[in-house]
């Protein structure tokens, strides 16, 4: 098929100790038919300086400013995918790190722009000095469907990639009850209108962990997830009981034991 572009989505709020490295680990792929919007979410640091700066020098980069704090990603994921340019959709967060070849990697997959999603596996890391990017040739690739995602979450957001007709469809819930289990919704809902989505065993993702963020809340997730898995459609309370301790159980083997998803 022809070359296919990706516009990827970057929330921001007060993000700028650690955004102008990642952004530099967007400009360092090898992949480079690309759109960068940074969606700042009222932020009062220097955020949107030091992305203006940027993007002077680089004009697939764009820079929305919000006038209403949403108070999480998912607004600004919404609004920048309202705004993408391209068939194709990737989310980044503003302090995590892609391989250089993650693009690449996962473009290589697509056979139709109109119904895809892919995501890879992660690693956790918490200083930028540990990084180190192996050079990944021939990749695996996992098969996620619904159940799979119902009993663990198995697709890190900043390594996705999706159609925007797909995440246009099935939107981040806005809610802040949903705050850090938006993406989990989001995921759940695309899968289970029969799409699959092919996740490369090699990580592509280097996700960062820092203080002070919810989805390290053993408990806040647990209520969270539960809540997620009791609200969705046809779903009752002991089979939301199994799905949110299967989720929590296999989210600390990985996260804590395996560092990495």
């Amino acid at each position: 098929m022809e070359e296919v572009s990706v516009s990827v989505v970057m929330p921001a709020y007060n993000a700028a100790q650690y955004i102008e490295n990642t952004i530099s680990s967007l400009q360092h792929q090898t992949y480079n038919n690309w759109e960068l919007i940074v969606v700042d979410d009222c932020s009062t640091d220097n955020t949107c300086d030091l992305v203006t700066r940027i993007a002077e020098d680089d004009h697939r980069i764009r820079l929305i400013r919000l006038e209403k704090n949403f108070g999480g990603p998912a607004g600004p994921r919404n609004v920048g995918v309202s705004e993408a340019r391209y068939d194709l959709v990737a989310f980044l967060d503003s302090d995590d790190i892609w391989h250089p070849q993650k693009l690449e990697k996962q473009v290589d997959l697509v056979e139709s722009p109109d119904e895809f999603f892919a995501c890879s596996s992660m690693i956790d890391f918490e200083d930028d000095s540990t990084i180190e990017f192996p050079e990944i040739g021939q990749v695996s690739v996992d098969h996620i469907g619904f159940m799979a995602q119902s009993f663990r979450a198995k697709i890190p957001t900043s390594s996705v990639v999706v159609s925007k007709s797909l995440v246009s469809k099935f939107p981040f819930e806005e809610s802040p009850n949903y705050k850090a289990v938006e993406d989990f919704h989001c995921w759940l809902r695309i899968l289970n209108a029969g799409v699959t989505c092919r996740k490369v065993r090699e990580p592509l993702l280097y996700y960062r962990k820092s203080e002070g963020q919810i989805s390290g809340s053993k408990l806040k997730m647990m209520k969270k997830v539960f809540m997620v898995h009791k609200n969705y459609p046809g779903r009752g309370l002991l089979i939301s009981i199994l799905f949110t301790a299967s989720h929590i159980l296999g989210g600390l083997y990985f996260r804590y034991l395996r560092k990495g998803m």
